[in-house]
């Protein structure tokens, strides 16, 4: 039986049904499981207690086991806690009806805490998987304390039943699923073509196709959006000299949930662990090393610490690049050549390139976005409103997929036309930045300074800087009016990664132009980012600054943006491992214990006396000194 594409899991069963262990069986393959153990202590009831331990020994020794029996609302405040990496298994909520029951909880409002159970199971960002028993089939029982057993059990599965994108019925140790329907499907159809054209994507040939209007004339407020690009994983080629001949195998396209989100400035995103970064860093200076500690990677430690949640975290194993391609049209694309950007979009799907190489060198998966193409900024906006909230929603869906995938740490890519000189309009706009003094030097494909594509860049983007000087400078107009589809598309990723507690790794101009307007839309949003290299860019030192980011690496690397920080991504890894690794520094390695005084030492008298003068001489009290004659002799 297939299960893809599941994060939140309710399997039932009737007594001896193999529910248990076919919810132990989905959740396998996890590195580590936290089993919530729901059902009271056995007492002196044997058999019961022969249940439990054969429960027990079913687990394996990587399994942590948590008791939730001494308070009923600790479940919902454990499920709602967990993180994205996080593996939840619960057995059984039969247990947990049971205790919520007792009269030592009473008086209690039980609807409420069942309120609170099904909200903490929807909003749950770890993989959770809940077991209970279905006991509506059989008879009503007998006695009032069996009917109000089975009454509150009915309507603690429909809650959760609800709450979970999969249910599954266990019969005889059979699996039928019954959420969602066999022929149902878990993602929306692909979408349409006028879900692309709202969006402004690429339509089949490469040629843009504009937003459609509706039957008033007028574009649609909230434009559907587009279905989710495929998620391939690169592969290492096995030929000597074959970068960019590398194959992909691709994986299942990740399900599209509709949703109301509304993105607005001000919006109450969560925060890194604020205690976990500096406990983190606190070890370092007791590990076991032969030098003086990490050095400037210990920046890692602490924000893995933070972002993690965690005083002893983990390297990122499970890694997504996310290649947003966007094209500006106008002077802020002078000197680019003609279909570049889409060239190096369809060599990063076909596993070709620098960028898939060493995604494929990392073990991480890769996924190119089309972000609708910008029209030019000089002469008016750069999209319309609807496609700014469509392209922020967007942005915002893939990093929800990505969380609900188990991945661990996003890389923000880009390619496009005009990026560069976009995001220096951008960071002009929200940072007061000199156009000139951010925009880099163009290169031309055969490592040409080209003067003039430079001049015309600046002066596409005073243009555009001009004819908004009187525009509102938030975040949602600062990309409709300058920055476009690729840094909204960008934006929202960064806000659905801060919503879903995912770190980012960033890189380039539209990484920190998206990590600017991200910022003033959320606060929190700046510090799930983490910044690989600056590549010696103005624009990213400048905004690096404004951000408080500070680059981890000076490598002034410039092999695209989202390349550089897969290279460096090999480094975090180490420094990581490294930390989760190594021991503590033994005691009594021959430092001085805390507290501890050093023994006196008594100075020796030194076996020396200064011989007498011969003769007559000057006589001192301070330090010997030479002979008159030899004093005179030397003097003269």
């Amino acid at each position: 039986m297939s299960l893809d594409g599941w994060n939140t899991l309710l399997v039932l069963g009737g007594i001896r049904s193999g529910k248990s262990e076919f919810a132990e069986s989905l959740v396998a393959d996890a590195p580590t499981v936290r089993y919530l153990a729901t059902a009271a202590d056995a007492g002196d009831d044997p058999e019961w207690a022969a249940r439990l331990a054969a429960h027990r020994a079913r687990r394996p020794a990587s399994w942590r086991t948590e008791e939730t029996a001494a308070d009923p609302r600790r479940l919902a405040d454990v499920i709602a806690s967990a993180r994205p990496e996080e593996t939840l298994l619960v057995d059984d909520l039969g247990g947990w009806v049971t205790v919520l029951l007792d009269p030592a909880h009473q008086p209690a409002d039980d609807t409420a805490t069942v309120d609170e159970l099904a909200a903490a199971v929807r909003s749950c960002a770890a993989r959770l998987v809940l077991v209970s028993p279905e006991v509506g089939l059989s008879l009503v029982p007998t006695t009032p304390l069996g009917r109000a057993f089975t009454d509150a059990l009915g309507a603690v599965n429909r809650a959760v039943a609800d709450a979970c994108d999969t249910v599954v019925l266990v019969v005889a140790g059979q699996p039928c699923r019954l959420k969602p329907a066999v022929g149902q499907p878990t993602a929306a159809a692909e979408a349409p073509p006028a879900a692309v054209a709202a969006l402004g994507q690429p339509a089949a040939g490469g040629a843009t196709v504009p937003a459609q209007a509706g039957p008033t004339g007028e574009l649609p407020v909230t434009p559907p959006l587009p279905g989710s690009p495929p998620v391939t994983t690169p592969q290492v080629p096995t030929g000597p000299d074959t970068v960019g001949t590398g194959g992909t195998a691709p994986t299942t396209t990740l399900s599209v949930a509709a949703t109301d989100l509304v993105i607005q400035s001000g919006m109450d995103l969560p925060m890194p662990d604020e205690y976990a970064g500096p406990q983190a860093v606190d070890q370092l200076a007791s590990l076991d090393l032969p030098g003086t500690g990490l050095g400037a990677l210990e920046q890692v430690i602490s924000f893995a610490a933070a972002t993690q949640g965690t005083p002893t975290p983990t390297p990122w194993r499970s890694v997504r690049v996310l290649l947003v391609h966007g094209d500006h049209a106008g002077g802020v694309a002078a000197g680019t050549a003609t279909a570049e950007s889409a060239r190096r979009a369809e060599q990063a799907r076909a596993g070709q390139g620098v960028l898939a190489r060493l995604a494929a060198e990392s073990g991480a998966s890769l996924q190119v976005v089309d972000a609708p193409a910008a029209a030019p900024i000089e002469h008016g906006p750069a999209l319309s409103a609807e496609q700014v909230e469509s392209a922020l929603r967007y942005g915002w869906r893939l990093a929800e997929e990505a969380a609900e995938a188990g991945v661990q740490l996003l890389v923000l890519a880009a390619c496009g036309a005009g990026t560069e000189a976009t995001a220096a309009a951008v960071l002009a706009a929200t940072a007061g930045a000199e156009p000139p003094a951010v925009l880099a030097r163009v290169v031309t494909a055969g490592g040409q300074i080209d003067d003039v594509a430079w001049m015309a860049r600046c002066a596409a983007v005073r243009d555009a800087l001009h004819r908004t000087r009187r525009s509102s400078r938030d975040a949602v107009d600062v990309l409709a009016e300058l920055g476009g589809g690729d840094i909204a598309v960008a934006t929202g990723i960064l806000l659905g990664a801060t919503a879903h507690r995912l770190p980012v790794l960033l890189d380039g101009p539209v990484g920190v132009a998206a990590a600017l307007t991200s910022r003033d839309l959320a606060g929190q949003a700046r510090h799930w980012c983490l910044l690989a290299d600056d590549g010696g860019h103005p624009a990213v030192r400048l905004a690096a600054d404004v951000l408080g980011l500070d680059p981890l690496t000076q490598l002034r690397l410039d092999l695209g943006e989202g390349a550089n920080a897969l290279t460096v991504l090999p480094l975090l890894r180490s420094a990581l491992a490294l930390a989760a690794a190594l021991p503590s520094r033994p005691e009594g390695d021959g430092s001085a214990e805390e507290g501890d005084e050093p023994d006196p030492v008594e100075e020796a008298e030194p076996d020396f006396h200064e011989p007498e003068p011969e003769g007559p001489g000057p006589t001192t009290t301070g330090p010997a000194t030479e002979p008159a004659e030899t004093a005179a002799a030397r003097a003269g």
